[in-house]
């Protein structure tokens, strides 16, 4: 068995720059980093008594016969990709819901390719677990998705994260001190809104026609180098609460499905009692609320946001890790016969066992 852990990300600035559609043209970057809620991802060789070949547990579970049977589009895909011939069981658990703004699709994506190499036997480097993923995303699975979220979570840390226009991404760490970063961490809330949205959904909404966009688009894109000068400075880091405020301002000018009357209401109110600035994290539309608020103003914005979940979180640096790997027994030439007559070998295994035990009916 191998287990993958992959952590879900914040975004501060850039987003947007980093759709193909842009980047390819403009070039792109974003600055953002992990935290340390996770996606795990559990997958072992299936052996050769179940009926099913596959067998794949997350918020649904299924059995299937062959991959082709598979439900879950990136389960299906990843599998292809890899070419994989024998029966598997996965099992997916994540810290945070999934359609949240957090980059859950991509970590799961991201998860899954690291825990079948591992299964392999394969190392991957952290560029090709991005790369990879983005590939499957972007050209296999065709959804309208940024690039960012892969290279985060294969990376991890507080990054500054460069789209190229050949296509190359480059991943800098922002060197700052230990308190800086802690300085930074200890002035961001995260709210949950349990509004679920699909990010491909709202990207749709404008990434078709991102040259028209190109004000906002440069606008954040300034923004990020005006907040790496005030990270990389001893100076007050409340004017970093008020870039974001104006991305955000800016981000949601992009589509009316950026976001909603209810999520603006939020932020007024949590603005009203000292929230220096924030976003809606990932495309929009809902899930997880950002807010840059002066430790002295926390408690207030607890208190005025008490119908939300707030969610405590610190920085991480590891990204994508194998955390568990015990090689198994090795079923291939069982799996190769039974994956040519599945339920013959069901019922022979099934029948053997009643001939063996006395009390089987």
């Amino acid at each position: 068995m191998v287990i993958s852990r992959t952590p879900f990300r914040i975004s501060f600035f850039g987003g947007g720059t980093d759709y193909p559609a842009w980047y390819r043209q403009f070039g792109g970057c974003v600055l953002s980093a992990t935290i340390d809620k996770y996606c795990y991802l559990s997958c072992r060789y299936l052996p050769p008594f179940f009926e099913h070949r596959f067998r794949v547990v997350y918020s649904k579970i299924e059995n299937c016969r062959s991959i082709d049977e598979i439900a879950h589009p990136a389960v299906r895909e990843i599998l292809r990709h890899l070419r994989f011939d024998r029966g598997l069981e996965i099992h997916h658990d994540g810290d945070l819901p999934g359609r949240s703004g957090m980059g859950s699709s991509s970590a799961f994506t991201v998860g899954l390719l690291h825990a079948l190499y591992a299964l392999k036997g394969q190392i991957v480097s952290k560029h090709q677990l991005a790369t990879e993923s983005i590939q499957v995303e972007q050209e296999i699975l065709k959804e309208a998705v940024g690039s960012q979220d892969q290279v985060c979570a294969a990376y991890g840390g507080l990054n500054q994260i460069h789209f190229h226009t050949n296509g190359d991404v480059s991943v800098r760490p922002v060197t700052v001190s230990p308190a800086r970063l802690a300085e930074l961490n200890s002035r961001l809330m995260l709210f949950y809104t349990g509004i679920k949205r699909t990010a491909a959904d709202i990207a749709a909404s404008f990434v078709g026609d991102l040259s028209s966009k190109a004000k906002q688009l440069n606008l954040m894109r300034g923004l990020l180098d005006q907040s790496l000068e005030i990270l990389n400075s001893d100076k007050d880091l409340n004017p970093f609460g008020e870039l974001l405020h104006t991305a955000w301002q800016a981000k949601r000018s992009l589509s009316s499905k950026v976001s909603n009357s209810h999520v603006d209401g939020l932020y007024e109110q949590a603005r009203s009692v000292g929230a220096v600035g924030g976003k809606l994290l990932g495309a929009g539309g809902g899930g997880f609320l950002l807010l840059f608020v002066p430790p002295d103003r926390q408690h207030a914005v607890r208190e005025k946001l008490s119908q939300l979940i707030f969610v405590p979180f610190a920085f991480e640096s590891f990204g994508s890790q194998i955390i568990f790997f015990d090689p198994e027994e090795d079923y291939s030439e069982h799996d190769r016969a039974r994956s040519q007559r599945p339920v013959e070998t069901f019922r022979e295994l099934e029948s053997l066992g009643r001939r063996d035990d006395p009390n089987a009916p």
